[in-house]
């Protein structure tokens, strides 16, 4: 599967795509619940947690330089870690981290699709509407990957549209001063109680995503110059939005709505700026964009047991390294069972919600994935030690900064209710996979 299907913009597209689309939207009132009301502090989080994606970004585009074998995450643990190393993230990626987003970003599209035509909405509801969106993306992307490109690329274009006019019209027109003045005055108080850092979770899950663009790197046409600059230039560009986005949110409907409201605080924001008709509109807009990154995740997501299959690091391997030529090389057996894998984590996650447990299943597995990132970033200084990169910032500097966001990232995912019993599962997963490679390390590529 050599093809290279993709250009730096859709790069730049499905980091950003994928980053930005879903979080942002469902996130905001978790983060001010967390920071006690204030939107001061909450902006310290955003650039705080920003440091685990932007710094994260350089150290992997240091790994994305030297090679462009297909797989990304597993790709550079199997060539600057371990085989072993490789084949437990690639699990993790595959059985867990991946397929829980898919699902729970699916099922947000529901919850804002049910806001859109206006009716009293249940969870079943939502979780029909996801599965039904997710299906469509898989089958989209399976039968083209030219056309998952497109519909990546016209998504990241219209996602910002929503963004920027409450960012803008919020910042400009807003309740700015006083609003600032109240939390200037209060920001030490809500700081003292450290319920703030539980805000890293939700922050974590607005930010995650970026590791997925590694997956179609051998796909992407110059990777070994074009993946770098993508991951180099995205992460700041999401930072500035994000922060004029929570402003604005804040500045124009005011934080005990948005606290108030919850995930409808959006549809109240453009009601008030547009009217019902425009705030329609800007649902839609809202709707296109978690689509957008739906779109990335599957994207990126069908191609991952095809990469564990190509090295035989996963079971039924000659089944699912197959590629079909009808469907311009596509590895459709992967597809078909990452969709699967999909479907049966949305199930867990409506067993989840439905009995009223926090949060969702992916959060915990977003906070480990940031582990695993940790132990590239540790690679990286490696090749500096060695003499491969000669930079100190690149090497050292870059590196050490990311491992410092992980383990901000991570803080915020140990307070989690579920913790204990979510990090069993994700260990679970990633012992399988370094066990599996030892069971069968002699027919391993």
């Amino acid at each position: 599967m050599n093809k290279r299907n993709y250009g730096l913009f859709t790069a730049i597209a499905m980091i950003t795509g994928v980053v930005i689309g879903s979080g942002i939207f469902f996130k905001t009132d978790d983060v001010l619940a967390y920071t006690n009301g204030n939107v001061l502090l909450g902006v310290f989080v955003f650039f705080v947690a920003a440091t685990a994606i932007v710094y994260g970004c350089l150290a992997i585009s240091q790994l994305a330089t030297r090679t462009d074998k297909p797989g990304g995450l597993i790709a550079y643990a199997e060539e600057f870690v371990s085989m072993g190393t490789a084949c437990a993230f690639g699990w993790f990626q595959t059985l867990l981290y991946l397929p829980t987003l898919c699902a729970v970003v699916s099922w947000v599209i529901g919850i804002y699709f049910s806001q859109l035509l206006g009716i009293p909405t249940t969870l079943e509801q939502e979780v029909l509407i996801g599965i039904f969106c997710m299906t469509i993306l898989f089958v989209f992307n399976t039968l083209s990957a030219k056309l998952g490109g497109y519909i990546q690329n016209s998504a990241m274009i219209i996602k910002l549209i929503p963004l920027f006019l409450i960012a803008i019209i919020g910042i400009f027109a807003g309740n700015s001063l006083e609003l600032v003045s109240e939390n200037m005055g209060s920001i030490k108080e809500a700081a003292v109680d450290g319920k703030w850092i539980t805000a890293f979770a939700p922050i974590a899950f607005s930010f995650d995503g970026w590791i997925v663009s590694t997956s179609i790197c051998h796909e992407i046409k110059n990777s070994k110059k074009n993946l770098p600059i993508a991951l180099t230039v995205s992460p700041f560009v999401i930072l500035i939005i994000y922060i004029m986005y929570y402003l604005g949110m804040n500045f124009l409907v005011g934080t005990e709505t948005i606290l108030q409201e919850g995930d409808a605080s959006v549809f109240l924001a453009s009601y008030q700026l547009f009217g019902e008709l425009g705030a329609k509109l800007i649902l839609i807009f809202v709707i296109i964009s978690i689509l957008g990154t739906v779109n990335g995740i599957v994207l990126g997501l069908i191609r991952m047991p095809y990469s564990l299959a190509l090295r035989n690091m996963i079971p039924g391997s000659k089944i699912l390294a197959k590629e079909e030529k009808r469907l311009n090389q596509m590895p459709l057996n992967s597809a078909i069972f990452v969709y699967l894998l999909s479907l049966g984590w949305m199930l867990i996650h409506y067993i989840t919600q439905k009995f009223g447990m926090p949060g969702d299943v992916s959060e915990i597995a977003i906070g480990i994935s940031y582990m695993n990132y940790i132990v590239l970033y540790f690679a990286v200084m490696r090749l500096a030690k060695k003499g491969v990169i000669t930079s100190k910032y690149k090497g050292y500097v870059i590196p050490v900064l990311a491992t410092l966001g992980s383990f901000i990232i991570i803080s915020g995912s140990i307070s989690h209710p579920l913790f204990v019993y979510y990090i069993l599962v994700c260990l679970l997963i990633l012992f399988s996979g370094w066990f599996y490679y030892k069971r069968h390390k002699k027919h391993i590529l």
